[in-house]
């Protein structure tokens, strides 16, 4: 059965962890309920020279879309810098058959299905995470779609993944970590690991993409696991 995960995307440095974990997701098959933060919006823009238009939303404007083939000279010079040669993704993952689809979800639409524990969703993953989100979360404010999904996840018992790449971090931050937590929430730092010898950022991105799947349950090889081979 096609799963159907929820990705938010918030205005904190790293947003390239979320991009390609919506890729890699739609690659094993999953549906992605995708809503972004308008924060989100200058972060693609400055970290990825990214255009997205939230009144107005293309999934080609994040480059996603697994039977896509087209390219540009922005996209060569962001996949130069993720360490990938060809224009073909990467996506070393499990072969699941027709790729999943994008749906988006306007934060600002408090009425979207995402609002309601009634919508069936497999689990939300917010990469990444800003501090000011991890607070409204922890804090059960909800001020926008994406703190109201979290908040739905969170009482209904399913994943709800955050994937804070701030640092160093102040006692706020650990404080909501912490009852994000104990709510239910899992805390996945973006922080990627070294002993699988990495070769470019791609890798490393990929590293923490890899740990998110691995705890959404979904297959991927993206990384080379400890102890293959031995």
């Amino acid at each position: 059965m096609k799963r159907n995960l929820v990705v938010a995307l918030t205005g904190a440095s790293g947003v390239v962890y979320g991009v390609r974990l919506v890729e890699v997701l739609l690659s094993t098959g999953c549906d992605v309920q995708l809503t972004i933060s308008p924060a989100a919006v200058a972060v693609l823009k400055q970290e990825l020279d990214l255009t997205v238009d939230l009144d107005h939303f293309d999934p080609a404007s994040l480059k996603i879309d697994p039977a896509s083939t087209r390219e540009d000279e922005r996209l060569k010079r962001l996949r130069a810098m993720w360490g990938i040669a060809s224009e073909q993704s990467s996506v070393l993952s499990v072969a699941s058959g027709e790729p999943g689809r994008v749906y988006y979800r306007d934060c600002r639409d408090r009425m979207a299905p995402l609002a309601s524990g009634t919508y069936q969703t497999d689990g939300m993953i917010v990469c990444p995470c800003s501090g000011s989100t991890l607070g409204a979360i922890a804090g059960g404010v909800n001020s926008n779609l994406i703190h109201r999904a979290a908040e739905v996840h969170l009482k209904e018992g399913r994943p709800l993944v955050l994937v804070p790449r701030e640092t160093p971090l102040n006692g706020t931050h650990l404080e909501n970590m912490f009852r994000a937590a104990r709510a239910g929430a899992t805390i996945l730092p973006a922080s990627p690991g070294f002993y699988h010898a990495p070769k470019s950022i791609r890798d490393l991105v990929d590293f923490v993409v890899s740990k998110i799947c691995d705890r959404l349950g979904v297959k991927n090889n993206l990384i080379e696991r400890w102890g293959n081979g031995t």
